[in-house]
């Protein structure tokens, strides 16, 4: 049973429209590993406004943890079930005084909360703190956080710490000024996973406060100062029940920027109305995609992992247009809308490809951000946050979003301009090893300097994928001489087969696979897996690999095994690998097509079994509720393809493999004004296999479903029962 109370239902009249964020459980992911955040923020918004802990740790790298007892501050910036512990900016914390304060944990000021009073839905966050008697409310626009403390009849104050440092993220310099009696300014530049990571702000309070205490200390480094770091304490006296709100604007070209935004987004005080404004804007755009059916815990689960697909890649341009570059100059868009906060090595496998339905226009601006960032920076983007590469992950994922796009026929980038990125990026030679896959085919093993990171069979197989993506687009210009030679270099996957283990095994520069190899093995040549998960990354070939593997039936024994060998009982497993059914690992991203596979064979129906299985009990209506890192919406697209009944194995074929539906009812509405639906009228827990499938009408016999069928507004309709249908 879900922990949530939006998950109660009550009989509407038909004419009341769906409140949808009302569906949203933001608690989903905060404990376990999800490593999500419950605070407000509105669709795709640059502020992720959400109530911080306080303590460092991989649990607590979206600022929040479920199972932890303390606030410590409301900051403005956060990263949705990543890895990396970054951002934290610009943490206000309201108190009475004397404060609570702990300076040898490192939690510094705080308060105790309990989840009795907090409560939350999609864009709208409510915590009581207990040791003061404030109550918070946040809401947020695309640009900025607003804050609404209820205080009681004492002397309060209001904290701002531009000097705290948590997890990776470390402050350079900051600024505070006081702008009049109800406003500030000022700016954090701070090192962390984004590197030189620039945060203008600007806040306005709605009551003048009466008094401001500022403390300020020098940042070093290496003995040598860098900087000032601040801390201000804001003083009112409040009677019992008195409101103040405050509104911070973000931005990452000026204080100037800032205050641009907070005019346009926020000139007013009304909390309630910026809270109304928000869910509107959330309920339109879960409403995209309309679902029916009688378990609620479904609906909650279903618009929570439609509401994280859309809470990144994070908008990274002021109302003006203007915003911080790759590098490091100030830029200006021409009727478009920068984006940052790319995890590509997860999000080009789902989550990009759902947006090509959900958000054309967005799509459309987020390949413009990847062609500006390659002309400033040569390249396109790995893992861009707040203007910064990170150069976390593997390949160059910007590739199959990019061909994706084309291919549907979206937006109106500049295709040869693209293509040229795609190739430039696949033939630079001197970055992450591409030199060496292009003289070898692969990466050898070997080849890695020490110090640095490896990972050369996953790289080498990433990349064959990419490349086959560049062949694709290619292809469809008509530049055959680059489509060739990519689609030659697409299959060098071939090369790193190992006939005799029946896997995909790293190599030497002298072409020898490297001895002692066990496929359960998680080592520095694999990126964050092993070897049964990288088998499977051909998502250009399966029916290339099938070969390799022997044919149809060795190819469904090899994916049989795949779900049936268990690690030992023992056997201490990497961080990432959950979610796991035998050797596939739901939680980490390179497993996630592999369950659809099952389609190439003679036993469709265990797609459906695994497809099911995952979504009935590796997603949950609770904290630990996502069985792995939910990186940017990955792992929360795959949900919401799997549920309407189909996933993008191969994300730029235009071909999707049928699984099993969620729903008796699912419509898709698309920006061309038509509707994709999907009927399974007698589906339920126990009827989960798929005993026939019509479109239109018409009985079908293939395992996929097409684009065009979508985009056509086809009809699907599965009949549904409780025992394979071999």
């Amino acid at each position: 049973m879900g922990i949530f109370a939006a998950c109660t239902t009550t009989v509407k009249q038909a004419t009341e429209p769906v409140d949808y964020a009302a569906m949203v459980n933001p608690f989903i992911g905060t404990d376990f590993t999800g490593n999500t955040y419950p605070g407000a923020q509105a669709p795709f918004g640059m502020v992720q406004l959400s109530p911080d802990n306080g303590l460092g740790g991989w649990n607590r790298i979206s600022g929040y943890y479920y199972p932890d007892s303390t606030i410590a501050s409301f900051s403005h910036t956060h990263l949705s079930g990543t890895g990396a512990g970054d951002l934290y900016d610009i943490p206000f914390m309201p108190v009475t005084l004397p404060y609570k304060e702990d300076k040898e944990s490192g939690l510094g000021i705080h308060s105790k909360f309990s989840h009795a009073e907090e409560k939350a839905s999609a864009g709208y966050y409510q915590v009581k703190l207990q040791d003061y008697g404030i109550n918070v409310e946040l809401t947020a626009t695309e640009r900025c956080g607003i804050q609404r403390y209820t205080f009681p009849k004492a002397q309060a104050a209001v904290i701002l710490n531009l000097k705290r440092a948590l997890n990776w993220d470390f402050t350079n310099c900051s600024s505070i000024q006081i702008v009049d009696s109800c406003t500030i300014e000022g700016y954090r530049f701070s090192e962390g996973w984004a590197r030189d990571q620039h945060v203008y702000f600007r806040t306005r309070f709605s009551k003048p406060f009466k008094s401001v205490q500022m403390d300020s200390t020098e940042v070093k480094l290496k003995g040598q100062k860098i900087g000032m770091a601040y801390v201000a304490q804001f003083n009112f006296d409040t009677q019992e029940g008195e409101q103040i709100t405050l509104a911070t604007a973000l931005s990452g070209v000026s204080t100037e920027g800032a205050a641009k935004n907070l005019q346009a987004e926020a000139p007013h005080n009304d909390f309630d109305r910026y809270v109304a404004e928000t869910k509107a804007e959330w309920n339109k755009q879960l409403g995209k995609i309309e679902v029916q059916g009688n378990d609620a815990d479904d609906k909650v689960k279903f618009y929570t992992a439609l509401y994280h697909s859309m809470l990144a890649p994070t908008i990274f341009s002021d109302v003006d247009g203007s915003y911080r570059g790759a590098d490091k100059q100030i830029h200006q868009t021409n009727g478009w809308v920068n984006y940052s906060t790319f995890s590509l090595w997860d999000t080009y496998r789902a989550s990009h490809p759902l947006f090509t339905y959900t958000e054309p226009e967005r799509t459309n601006d987020m390949v413009k951000t990847f062609l500006a960032f390659y002309e400033q920076h040569g390249r396109l983007p790995l893992w861009p946050l707040w203007g910064a590469e990170t150069e976390m992950m593997i390949g160059y994922h910007a590739v199959p979003v990019i061909v994706d796009a084309y291919l549907k026929g979206i937006g109106d980038f500049d295709a040869e301009k693209a293509l040229e990125a795609c190739v430039a990026s696949a033939d630079m030679d001197s970055y992450r090893g591409v030199g060496l896959y292009k003289k070898y085919g692969y990466i050898p093993y070997n080849s890695a300097i020490k110090g640095e990171e490896n990972w050369s069979m996953s790289k080498s197989l990433e990349y064959a994928y990419d490349d086959y993506c560049i062949a694709r687009m290619a292809e469809k210009m008509g530049k055959t001489d680059i489509a060739k030679r990519f689609y030659d270099r697409s299959q060098n996957y071939r090369k790193l087969f190992n006939p005799e283990t029946g896997f995909m095994q790293p190599k030497d520069d002298k072409g020898k696979f490297i001895p002692d190899f066990n496929p359960d093995d998680y080592t520095e040549y694999i990126c964050e897996s092993n070897a049964w998960h990288y088998l499977w990354s051909v998502q250009q070939d399966p029916k290339g690999l099938m070969e390799l593997l022997g044919g149809q039936d060795k190819f469904e024994e090899k994916l049989d095994s795949m779900f049936t060998h268990h690690p030992a009982a023992d056997e201490e497993l990497p961080i990432f690998s959950t979610g796991m059914i035998g050797q596939y690992a739901h939680g980490n991203e390179p497993s996630h097509h592999v369950i659809y596979l099952y389609n190439l064979t003679r036993s469709p129906w265990k797609t459906q079994q695994y497809v099911a299985k995952v979504m009935q009990e590796l997603y949950l209506n609770e904290p630990g509720g996502i069985c792995g890192n939910e990186d940017c919406g990955q792992m929360s697209a795959w949900y919401v393809f799997s549920a309407m009944g189909f996933y993008p194995v191969d994300p730029v074929s235009g071909q999707y493999e049928m699984g099993t539906p969620l729903f008796p009812e699912l419509k898709l509405h698309l920006n061309n004004g038509k509707t994709f639906t999907v009927l399974a009228p007698n589906v339920n827990k126990q009827n989960i296999y798929v005993q026939s499938v019509k479109v239109n009408g018409q009985v079908y016999d293939k395992t996929y479903l097409t684009h065009q069928q979508i985009m056509d507004g086809a009809t699907v309709e599965f009949e549904m029962g409780p025992q394979p249908k071999k």
